[in-house]
């Protein structure tokens, strides 16, 4: 188990400095290009599988426990060590990213967007995994700080080289925003680490801020909150994503909605949460104010990006919905409880299910229309989607109600156990704030339920006041695109029918981890 962690962790990273390599002899296939793409489904692949294997021995009686541990001494002068483990928090969240790297790389296998090279291809995409997976895994807060930043240069030359219009615009907005974000949140930890006399955050959690006075607390909880903010991102701190959407490639997309949201909102509940209670509990009906908001916002956003003749972008659209999904997430941590923290997670995971499909389903209309401009999908269809390609209309349909969080899906727990930890927050919070806070989430979900509606209405039924169009060629599913999918499908419906296989791997850890590790 502890070698399997530190596979899953380094293994990308070997396997991007492969990828820059010449193939050897045999193993070229058709091209070099082929050689190089394969050889990136098969290093993701392998992660995938050891990943699947760490789930398989984790002791599921154990869950708040962390298991599979390492913890070497690094810079003994600031006591700084390599410390990895995973909990019933993270492991979900590092089987969810081994899986949308594997799927994102056998998509590419056979979709490879345009750009100046597959080898750069590859190896930025390994680089990128292996900063995500070990975010999810360290337990160190400079380590956890430099896995964060590990994962920003990859995406910018995803965005910045294979994107798609306006790329160089939202690769530099993408970094200079995190990278401002960042710089604040490396203060807040170094406050932390320095004030409290270690950076292990398991030490930390059990201490429970016990070490820390209010007032650093308090300094702590802003700064770093600014930096994972950003990352989640938090309105009104989300201006960056919609343009790094919009102009990234499908996988690089798929990978930012999926992934690297996630960070942050992890990194609330993995940092802020247990080590510095106090300080939460004063910033938490802010960050409860700025989530509802967010969730309103999002929606707003997405209805009229949804009407007709405002030329609303698709993949653009998909983008304002994360702003508001995510506010569901910050709203459940801002609770406090077990039951919003629960909730916060679950939602994670689901979004990161649900957004990805519904990303690689952007991207497909995309490569099949050379456009995602809403108006004219919906008026160059006619018969749309249902008619033309059924299987893929089926499928966009099936995501978009995910996403609104239809019950017997996965989107229907997460956003449902937020709302119910802002109706009963942690003692000490202002109920009545956090009731108003409950009411606009819940008017969110209405907001959401109409603008997703109308997208499957528009692209999937066509409008029925244009002028079809000569029935177009139009190609349904492909094999590949087959395979990509269908294991986020099958996850959407067996997390949304069967929720207690995740709930019950993240209660327990949530339960101690508020209690400050004495649960």
């Amino acid at each position: 188990m502890q070698f399997l962690l530190a596979f899953v962790v380094a293994a990308p990273l070997l396997g991007a400095a492969a990828a820059l390599l010449p193939p050897p002899p045999g193993l070229k296939g058709k091209s070099p290009e082929q050689a190089v793409l394969r050889h990136g489904v098969t290093v993701t692949g392998v992660i995938l599988a050891a990943a699947i294997a760490l789930a398989l021995g984790f002791d599921r009686d154990a869950p708040s426990r962390f298991q599979a541990t390492t913890d070497i001494s690094w810079i003994q002068a600031l006591n700084v060590r390599i410390h990895l483990g995973i909990d019933g928090i993270s492991l979900p969240l590092l089987l969810m990213t081994a899986l949308l790297f594997f799927l994102c790389a056998v998509y590419s296998y056979f979709k490879l967007p345009e750009g100046p090279s597959a080898k750069a291809f590859v190896a930025l995409l390994l680089v990128l995994e292996s900063g995500t997976l070990a975010t999810f895994a360290v337990l160190d807060l400079l380590l956890f700080f430099l896995a964060f930043e590990m994962v920003l240069i990859p995406m910018y030359f995803l965005i910045a080289r294979w994107g798609g219009a306006q790329r160089q615009a939202a690769a530099w907005k993408f970094i200079l925003y995190t990278l401002l974000g960042s710089v604040v949140m490396l203060l807040g930890l170094l406050l932390i680490g320095l004030n409290s006399g270690t950076f292990d955050m398991v030490a930390l959690a059990s201490d429970n801020g016990r070490e820390l006075t209010h007032t650093t607390q308090l300094l702590a909880v802003l700064a770093i909150g600014i930096g994972l903010a950003v990352k989640t991102p938090m309105w009104p701190l989300h201006s960056w994503l919609p343009d790094a959407h919009t102009a990234a490639p499908t996988v690089g997309s798929v990978l930012l909605a999926g992934v690297l949201l996630k960070m942050g909102t992890y990194g609330f509940v993995r940092i802020l949460l247990p080590v510095t209670p106090d300080g939460m509990a004063t910033f938490a009906p802010y960050l409860g104010a700025f989530a509802a908001v967010g969730i309103v916002y999002g929606s707003l956003a997405c209805l009229s990006l949804a009407r007709k003749g405002n030329k609303g972008d698709l993949k653009r659209l998909i983008a304002y919905s994360s702003v508001g999904h995510m506010g569901f997430v910050l709203l459940g941590i801002a609770s406090m409880t077990p039951t919003g923290v629960n909730g916060a997670l679950f939602a994670n995971i689901a979004h990161g299910l649900i957004t990805g499909l519904l990303f690689f389903l952007v991207g497909a209309l995309k490569d099949r229309y050379n456009t995602a401009d809403l108006d004219t999908l919906a008026g160059a269809t006619g018969a749309a989607l249902y008619g033309r390609a059924p299987r893929l209309g089926a499928l966009l349909a099936f995501a978009a109600v995910a996403s609104l969080g239809l019950p017997g899906l996965a989107g229907f727990w997460g956003e449902m156990l937020a709302l119910f930890g802002a109706f009963d927050p942690a003692e000490g919070l202002s109920r009545p704030a956090f009731l108003t806070y409950m009411a606009f989430g819940a008017f969110g979900t209405l907001l959401t339920a109409a603008y997703l509606l109308v997208v499957v209405r528009r692209v999937c039924m066509g409008d029925p006041k244009a002028q079809p169009e000569p029935a177009l060629a139009l190609a349904d599913i492909q094999r590949y695109e087959f395979a990509a999918w269908t294991p986020l499908a099958a996850l959407t419906v067996l997390a949304g029918l069967w929720p207690a296989v995740l709930l019950g791997l993240t209660d327990p850890a949530v339960q101690k981890l508020l209690a400050g590790g004495n649960a």
